[in-house]
């Protein structure tokens, strides 16, 4: 049973950055980045494969988000740059039972959820 702890979260100014971490209990899992914003659905950020070869993003983040995992502690990491206030949401990660990204990989039905960490952007 795959096990998933987020952290990171917090109050940044806009502009600013913040990096969210993924605790995870074992490394053979794709790991994915979501989101969700209040009042809004669950829209996915970014999916990593568990060897961190193959990396995807939402249009919504490319060129201000970068995801990358360390397998010896066994984290997934979410850099933020240049946050904006829409990008406030409560940020969880999440695992397919497979080593890679699902193609539909930001609609898939995820097999593990973190329970999520909340990152406010206002000024």
């Amino acid at each position: 049973q795959l096990q998933l702890v987020e952290s990171g979260g917090g109050l940044v100014q806009p502009g600013g950055s913040l990096r969210l971490s993924c605790a995870a209990s074992v490394d053979y899992y794709a790991v994915a980045w979501f989101r969700q914003a209040p009042g809004k659905e669950r829209e996915g950020v970014s999916c990593i494969s568990a060897i961190g070869g193959d990396t995807k993003y939402a249009d919504s983040v490319k060129g201000r988000f970068t995801i990358s995992r360390d397998n010896t502690n066994y984290t997934v990491y979410l850099q933020m740059n240049s946050l904006k206030p829409e990008d406030t949401a409560v940020y969880y990660c999440a695992a397919p039972n497979y080593w890679a990204c699902p193609g539909d990989w930001s609609t898939y039905g995820m097999d593990y959820w973190g329970k999520g960490t909340l990152v406010t952007v206002s000024s």
